[in-house]
């Protein structure tokens, strides 16, 4: 198993499965050419030798919860290598070794000037530009006290519904999650982030959000209707994502199989009733 997998706790179903492919491809080529194959070999040699203040944030309308902000489609991947370069990170710790020798009036007047490039932000993201409504967020974020997290939350909810606009959904992600470590009961954020699960075609995720929406707001209209439209669309994946592991696994098996004449035609997967796991049968 790669490092990847081993140090995060938020890997996705489909890239556990290409990790894993992955590294039984690496480990096939490997072993192909690194032992030379008896033609006098037998199957039963070949077995034997096998060895994770106040919200006044943007505002969501109607207009701001419209199909736009909801719609996935197959140009996501090509987009999202463009999410990986994060030019608008934030460094706490640096941020909280300069407010050490601050006062708390020096503070306060820091937490006004964000309260003002958050404005500044509002007013570019309400006409359209949200490059530059982006840039204020972040300014803001870089100035504002960590003391005042309330603050700073919906700083972050803000900048994540701008580069939801500009489809960047991965940062939008990392956004909706820092407002919510901030403030865990922000439904706003929770929202921005499922929609933004969605539009990522994370199911599983957006489920979640929309549940735990629920619970801070149980007459939600969206999070009901999320409880009937996403179970189809995690099964439907669900079922796509094990053709495509079966897939690849089958033509590991054939070529690992192939110097001895077999496939894995010769061999049958039958399920136990009783325990739901399953046997393998060999067949000439």
């Amino acid at each position: 198993m790669s490092d990847r997998l081993k140090n995060t706790n938020t890997i996705s179903n489909e890239e556990v499965i290409e990790d894993l492919t992955k590294d039984l491809e690496l480990m096939s080529a490997d072993e192909t050419t690194a032992n030379v194959i008896n033609p006098e070999s037998t199957v039963d040699d070949f077995m034997n030798s096998a060895g994770d203040t106040q919200k006044t944030d943007i505002p969501y309308t109607e207009d701001d919860c419209d199909k736009d902000d909801m719609t996935y489609n197959d140009d996501y991947k090509a987009e999202s290598d463009k999410d990986d370069s994060d030019t608008d990170s934030i460094d706490e710790e640096s941020l909280k070794d300069a407010e050490v020798d601050l006062t708390d009036d020096q503070k306060e007047e820091r937490r006004i000037q964000a309260e003002g490039l958050k404005n500044e932000g509002n007013e570019a993201f309400k006409i359209g530009e949200y490059e530059k409504s982006i840039e204020k967020y972040t300014e803001a974020l870089r100035i504002c006290p960590l003391q005042f997290e309330q603050q700073r939350s919906i700083l972050y909810c803000n900048r994540s519904a701008a580069k939801m606009k500009l489809e960047k959904y991965k940062r939008a992600i990392k956004d909706c999650s820092k407002a919510i470590e901030l403030d865990d009961k922000y439904l706003k954020a929770y929202y921005r982030r499922a929609q933004s699960y969605e539009a990522t075609e994370k199911f599983d995720e957006c489920l979640a959000d929309f549940k735990k929406i629920l619970e801070l707001d149980p007459a939600h209209k969206e999070a009901q209707a999320a409880m009937i439209r996403l179970p189809p669309l995690i099964e439907e994946k669900n079922e796509k994502l094990k053709k495509e592991m079966f897939g690849k696994l089958k033509d590991l098996g054939n070529m690992i199989l192939k110097p001895f004449g077999l496939s894995t035609e010769n061999f049958q997967l039958e399920q136990d009733p009783e325990s739901k796991g399953y046997k393998i049968n060999f067949k000439q």
